[in-house]
């Protein structure tokens, strides 16, 4: 699968409608962004299973400043509505197959058990 752009419109649509979403936020102007454009269309291709969204910071700064990025490129993992991994920075086609493998091996049970017991801590 291509990756998609992912707007203000189709924001939330996209995260919760889908098991496991990856966020490039990138600008154009960015040289680091170019760089890992390539990589990150590459692994799209190889998990069809998996949304692949990139948000245009330039064209989008609301959704940016509503998850505080700061850094470009960020590369945010979320799996069933929860964001599991969020840091600047671009990453080699490795280190990328491995995050996407970590993700995929989250017991997401356990992590709604460890919010909901946080939760009720405060």
């Amino acid at each position: 699968m291509a990756t998609i752009e992912l707007t203000k419109g189709n924001f939330e649509q996209t995260v919760t409608g889908s098991e496991i979403v990856l966020i490039d936020f990138w600008a154009a102007w960015c040289g680091p962004c170019r760089m890992f454009g390539p990589v990150y269309e590459k692994a799209a291709t190889h998990h069809p299973d998996i949304v692949f969204g990139k948000v245009d910071t330039e064209a989008q700064p609301e959704l940016a400043a509503d998850f505080g990025i700061s850094s470009i490129p960020t590369l945010m993992a979320v799996r069933d509505r929860t964001v599991l991994y969020s840091q600047p920075g671009a990453l080699p086609p490795q280190a990328l197959e491995e995050l996407i493998g970590r993700i995929r091996a989250v017991d997401m049970d356990d992590v709604r058990r460890q919010a909901a017991d946080s939760a009720a801590a405060h």
